[in-house]
């Protein structure tokens, strides 16, 4: 009888054992796992978090922070590579072009004559006169070294306030003046070629109540008539809706 157990015992000992092993072995490739999963769950709530904290930091930035970045960027880089082209003796803007494809070189000299082509014709007299007055700027050159030194011998006086106006008696460039005068003369003499008077036509319609609405008529017409004509048309034949 005894003997008949320990045949059962030693039969059925190895498989219990190995039973046991496997499900220890299991339970711990299951923990193994959860643990793997906390930590996965932990550091995706970290980056939750720094992802909020750092859309609330840009939330409360200017609406224009990051071209802004990316303009001092641009700037940066563009001011080291130019000082590597002066030290090398090259010239910068046309190693810069070498660097850009040919279409892309088209688009930015299209996008440059649109943004200097910005005279749409006669809207107004003040605006033409700031027309005049940007054309007229563009032909002064300032000279920024002599305004440096200059700044730096009068010191607080370059800047004078009400106890100090006048103390410092400061002397135009010659060479400056003679130059503001020779502009002036010019304007004065292309003045006549392009407001000379016209000859009075007395067939023509009087639609206007002086010389200075004429004028601003004749810039209407000369801007806006194609687009009138119809409607001149219609009305005086009675028949605009």
């Amino acid at each position: 009888m005894f003997r008949i157990l320990n045949v059962y015992w030693s039969a059925i000992e190895p498989s219990s054992v190995t039973q046991t092993m496997s499900g220890a072995s299991t339970r711990e490739a299951r923990l193994e796992r959860l643990r793997e999963l906390n930590l996965r769950r932990n550091a995706a709530r970290k980056s939750n978090y720094a992802e909020v904290v750092e859309e609330d930091k840009r939330s409360k930035l200017p609406s224009n922070w990051e071209t802004r970045q990316k303009r001092l960027q641009w700037e940066e880089e563009d001011e080291l590579f130019r000082a590597k082209c002066a030290e090398q003796n090259i010239d910068a803007d046309q190693a810069r072009a070498l660097e850009v494809s040919a279409d892309v070189a088209d688009r930015l000299e299209a996008r440059k004559r649109r943004k200097y082509n910005t005279d749409e014709g006669f809207s107004s007299y003040a605006d033409a006169s700031h027309r005049k007055y940007v054309k007229m700027t563009k032909h002064i050159k300032p000279d920024m070294k002599a305004y440096k030194q200059e700044k730096e011998k009068l010191g607080d006086l370059a800047f004078p306030t009400v106890n100090t106006l006048g103390l410092q008696d400061r002397k135009d460039d010659p060479e400056a003046v003679e130059r503001l005068a020779k502009r002036v003369q010019d304007e004065a003499a292309k003045r006549p070629a392009y407001s000379r008077r016209r000859a009075f036509d007395a067939d023509a319609d009087i639609d206007y109540i002086n010389e200075r609405n004429k004028r601003y008529n004749e810039l209407l017409e000369r801007h806006y008539g194609k687009y009138t004509a119809e409607i001149k048309q219609n009305l005086e034949r009675g028949t605009a809706v």
